[in-house]
């Protein structure tokens, strides 16, 4: 017994495998690079899930700034660092 076709998605909702998603991961985790990629595929992708992906990754990147900046200006950062 066959299995019914699925219908064919647009070339903007196709899904993103999860080596897609690893190596997405890994690009956006360069420094520079990263970032410029990041950005380009937060704002001008096509693929709506690679578009989504970039967003929710350049938001939590956003949220580490913040605490950062947070430690930085309370001055926890530097009493953690010079504890080591």
């Amino acid at each position: 017994m066959s299995t019914p076709k699925q219908p064919k998605l647009p070339a903007g909702y196709e899904p993103l495998s999860m080596w897609a998603y690893f190596g997405y991961n890994i690009l956006y985790s360069l420094p520079i690079i990263g970032l410029i990629f990041l950005i380009i595929h937060a704002i001008l992708s096509t693929n709506i899930n690679r578009r989504n992906y970039a967003r929710s990754f350049f938001v939590v990147f956003i949220l580490w700034a913040i605490i950062l900046a947070i430690l930085l200006a309370t001055g926890t950062l530097v009493a953690i660092v010079n504890n080591l």
